[in-house]
């Protein structure tokens, strides 16, 4: 295949069809500054078990209390509200890959480095991952390793396909994972869980445990972004 022509620096075909914003869609980049502003970063006060966000930081909130978690912690970038929804849809649905770089950004910026020997993207259910042709969290575990220096490899492989999660409560959704996730491979005894949206909970858990069951000893799950309740 030949490359295409540049000009300068500049791809020909970035000229003629530039980047546009995957929030606002005004033309020029991937995420405008505006856009990426506008998006709200979860800092502190914390869960220090699930990362949600609160008054005050608390060693377990309402979310958390009462399950057994298989992971220590999980922490993610920004607040999975519309415009966070938009970028993840534009990447995961609409075959934006440079956006995993973004995403990356996005998660280096607000999470602190994870102490782990390892980043493990969770797995895709294979049915959307053959429809899509692609799976967000393995980009973004490349692109975080790049960033972080802390090895990516992809193990885990879901056991069977899911009912779609979207509107379904809590209950159900910790019950449709629950078991449906198997290691393929070694894991060291530090893991980072690498995925774009923290929902319920009930997919990192399902496969933190399937990690912890195959010798890791401790598990902390790292997303984009994640839903506040």
């Amino acid at each position: 295949m030949r490359p295409a022509r540049t000009v300068g620096d500049v791809r020909l075909l970035d000229l003629l069809l530039p980047d546009r914003c995957a929030v606002c869609s005004l033309p020029g980049a991937a995420l405008c500054p505006s856009c990426r502003s506008l998006l709200v970063r979860l800092r502190p006060p914390l869960c220090e078990r699930c990362g949600a966000p609160g008054p005050w930081p608390v060693a377990r909130c309402g979310e958390c209390s009462g399950r057994r978690l298989a992971f220590a912690r999980a922490r993610a970038a920004v607040v999975y509200d519309e415009r966070a929804r938009s970028l993840v849809r534009a990447w995961k649905e609409h075959g934006r890959d440079a956006l995993a770089g973004v995403a990356a950004d996005l998660v280096v910026e607000v999470v602190p480095r994870p102490d782990v020997e390892l980043l493990m993207p969770v797995p895709a259910d294979p049915e959307r991952a053959l429809e899509r042709g692609r799976v967000a969290p393995r980009r973004l575990a490349a692109a975080l390793s790049a960033r972080w220096g802390v090895p990516a490899a992809d193990p885990l492989r879901r056991a069977r396909a899911l009912p779609p999660q979207r509107g379904q409560g809590l209950a159900e959704r910790r019950r449709n994972v629950r078991g449906s996730v198997l290691v393929a491979g070694p894991v060291p005894r530090s893991v980072c869980l690498v995925d774009d949206v923290y929902t319920s909970g009930a997919t990192a858990d399902a496969c933190a445990a399937a990690v912890r069951r195959a010798g890791a000893r401790r598990v902390e799950v790292v997303t984009v972004a994640r839903a506040v309740r």
